[in-house]
């Protein structure tokens, strides 16, 4: 079973984002879910990969141009 940490929801367009950390006996994990239209689809980022991931997406929007910030 898991642990909710830490948790974040957000509604963006008609598509609400659920932002978790969680943590079970194997360890922390992020789980993102994406629930539209009455559907849901989650991904699962184990913690010892989170700044990898984040990183990841900072790039991408960088070198894109559109970065937010």
């Amino acid at each position: 079973m898991d642990n909710i940490i830490e948790a974040r929801e957000l509604q963006i367009e008609r598509k609400y984002f659920y932002v978790e950390l969680r943590e079970n006996d194997r360890g922390k994990f992020l789980r993102i879910i994406e629930e539209a239209h009455g559907r849901r689809n989650s991904i699962i980022v184990p913690s010892t990969g989170v700044d990898e991931f984040t990183a990841a997406i900072s790039e991408v929007l960088t070198n894109n141009g559109s970065a937010p910030l």
